[in-house]
């Protein structure tokens, strides 16, 4: 499994939030572009798309990066612990959206949805980058990178 020091961990973290804005933002440019016969076809590839890589991330976070932060810096504990349930809160909106999806191909209903998620997800993306963005940069530990934040593109 090859590891790299990556040198400045809050930046890779910004550049991830960064990539799911983005994929957000397709998803939702897709809904409104979308042939009405494929409808909800549309709405099933772009939510799966979306979601995978924003729970993808999540796991990561809480299976691999949270742990060892932890591990470096248990005063962090009551951060990591609100970021966790942040994560919980949006696993559970993210399947609110794949529920009204398989009911209604109406863009309209996967609007609405993403609107909550993307409300919770900006929020978290800022609190833990103001919160953990310094402390990753100075970590002194190797992980699977793309474990934590995906291939390199």
């Amino acid at each position: 499994m090859p590891t790299d020091r990556v040198t400045a961990w809050g930046g890779e973290l910004q550049r991830v939030h960064d990539k799911l804005r983005t994929a957000l933002a397709l998803a939702r440019a897709g809904l409104d572009g979308g042939d009405p016969a494929d409808a909800a076809t549309d709405l099933l590839l772009f939510c799966h798309g979306f979601c995978a890589a924003l729970s993808g991330h999540h796991r990561a976070e809480d299976g691999s990066l949270f742990p060892e932060l932890l591990r470096a810096r248990p005063d962090l504990a009551p951060v990591v612990a609100k970021l966790t349930q942040d994560h919980n809160m949006i696993e559970h909106l993210i399947g609110g959206l794949r529920k009204a999806v398989v009911a209604s191909a109406d863009p309209e209903v996967a609007h609405r949805h993403l609107d909550g998620i993307e409300a919770v997800m900006e929020t978290h993306f800022k609190y833990e980058e103001k919160q953990l963005g310094a402390v990753l940069d100075g970590m002194e530990a190797d992980f699977d990178r793309t474990e934590i934040f995906g291939p390199i593109n």
